[in-house]
């Protein structure tokens, strides 16, 4: 028999719950924007694009014996186009601010599991080291003293901060 596949509990909390939380927070009109940058960055809105636009110079340009109604250089066309872009635009930094958000979610969910597998790996060390003195094995490890010390976040802040701090002044900090 094959073995049973478990399924992975981690995996699919980031791809739907986070989705879902970060949604809960979102009204109808980054809903919309969404819904709209999704469907203007299709190939099926290319292509009719094109085809409209294909149309409207044969339309205009008299080819097809039709009565024109924005005649060349097509200055209706062009407003509507200008126009266009304009709403494109508006929508795709709409959903951009939208995704910056959610990735801010996902790096505050990282931080914190992070901080929660430091803290539970330092005390698997310190248990296993706490196991080997009570086996009688003593042996001087100064690497692993240091990976049982407790993780201060505040230091680890400052020295990051720090560092931004030095590399906007355009100082070398490895040079110091």
């Amino acid at each position: 028999m094959p073995p049973k596949k478990t399924k992975n509990k981690t995996g699919g909390f980031f791809d739907t719950d986070l989705k879902s939380y970060v949604g809960f927070e979102r009204g109808w009109p980054s809903v919309m924007a969404r819904f709209l940058t999704k469907f203007f960055g299709s190939v099926w809105f290319l292509n009719a694009n094109i085809i409209f636009i294909f149309g409207w110079i044969v339309w205009n340009s008299g080819w097809i014996g039709l009565t024109p109604f924005d005649p060349y250089p097509f200055y209706l066309l062009l407003m509507m186009s200008a126009f266009s872009a304009m709403l494109l635009a508006i929508i795709v930094l709409i959903n951009q601010n939208e995704q910056g958000k959610m990735a801010d979610v996902r790096q505050r969910i990282d931080f914190e599991v992070n901080v929660r597998a430091e803290n539970e790996i330092t005390k698997i060390l310190t248990m296993l080291d706490t196991f080997n003195g009570q086996l009688g094995i003593i042996k001087t490890d100064e690497e692993l003293d240091k990976m049982k010390e407790k993780m201060d976040i505040a230091e680890i802040k400052e020295n990051i901060e720090q560092g931004i701090k030095t590399e906007d002044t355009g100082q070398d900090h490895r040079s110091k």
